[in-house]
């Protein structure tokens, strides 16, 4: 469960940042299987500040990539598996669309994320090669953030983000999908605007507004994958571990707030308040209003009142079989 210094710092958060700056830790290089993140991060970062750049400091938050901790944890596939290996972490598919090169899929994934093609990419990687997306992004960002705090003193915090694509909007931006020692949400429910008017509904997702702005400074192109984030160190708190007691509270919670009549929204936000790093920005597909695509949608919705037509037909036609007025026999006349 949170600690109560994860609690202050997510209390503080509402107070604002009047500037922040974000800066790129140059010199990252290629990562291989095996490969000491916290040790290569810390050395590009004291390079940096030995050239005359900034050196990290308390609060600091580092949004690192999630393509260098796919590599350094042997996250990868040959590139001739790609559609196997997005099928093989695919839980759910979303939509589905074919193209002129081939189908785009819309999945949830193995680690909760809807991302097209369940997050296995093949960008930034050597040729013939494709990466998945870490097993469990909490667990990295933690043992990386538990590292760099050992190694310097420092109260620093870890986002491990990824590019996702938007409902509703063109384009393309980077989210936190891993997060340790930062808090990921500002819940704003229950205070009041400038105006004095109560929010009822407010909720800042802040560790992917971190991710896209790192995100402006580290680019696609660069090979730049580690950015700091500075200025926000109120939602730099203690660190959080994900247990197998917190989902299955989680789990029970949820199901218990909807058994009581409060609904599937406060199924969801019982569960979010269990859950700690990035996985409290995924919303579950049984709150997700929007849990299929179009299409699938329509298909779904049009299978489902056939079914219901059709069923509602027998049983108008063998209830009619049972109330219909018995035969009358026909006697023939014969003439006397």
């Amino acid at each position: 469960m949170a600690t109560d210094a994860m609690r202050d710092a997510s209390a503080d958060v509402t107070a604002g940042s009047a500037e922040i700056r974000v800066f790129v830790l140059d010199g990252i290089g290629e990562i291989t299987a095996g490969d000491d993140l916290a040790e290569i991060i810390l050395a590009a970062a004291e390079r940096g500040a030995a050239d005359g750049g900034p050196a990290l400091a308390d609060g600091d938050i580092l949004a690192v990539t999630s393509k260098i901790v796919s590599k350094a944890e042997g996250r990868q596939r040959a590139a001739h598996d790609r559609e196997q290996a997005i099928t093989d972490e695919t839980v759910r598919v979303v939509a589905s669309r074919a193209h002129p090169g081939g189908v785009t899929r819309i999945v949830e994934n193995r680690q909760g994320l809807v991302l097209a093609a369940a997050g296995v990419d093949a960008s930034n990687t050597p040729d013939g090669i494709v990466l998945l997306l870490p097993v469990d992004p909490d667990a990295s960002a933690h043992a990386l953030c538990t590292t760099l705090r050992n190694r310097t003193g420092l109260r620093l915090g870890v986002l491990i983000t990824d590019t996702a694509g938007r409902a509703w909007r063109e384009g393309q931006t980077d989210i936190a999908i891993g997060a340790a020692g930062v808090a990921v949400l500002d819940d704003l429910r229950g205070t009041t605007d400038a105006n004095g008017r109560r929010l009822d509904a407010t909720v800042a997702a802040v560790a992917d507004e971190i991710a896209a702005a790192a995100d402006l400074v580290k680019g696609k192109t660069s090979g730049n994958p580690v950015a700091v984030v500075r200025g926000l160190g109120r939602l730099v708190g203690e660190l959080e571990s994900v247990t197998e007691t917190d989902v299955a509270g989680m789990t029970a919670a949820t199901g218990a707030a909807v058994s009581a009549g409060a609904g599937a929204g406060a199924g969801a936000d019982t569960a979010a308040k269990l859950v700690h790093g990035a996985r409290r920005l995924q919303r579950a597909s049984e709150f997700d209003m929007f849990r299929l695509g179009s299409t699938e949608a329509h298909a779904e919705g049009f299978a489902e009142g056939f079914a219901a037509g059709r069923a509602a037909a027998l049983a108008e036609l063998t209830a009619a079989s049972m109330t219909a007025p018995p035969a009358v026999p026909v006697v023939p006349l014969t003439e006397g």
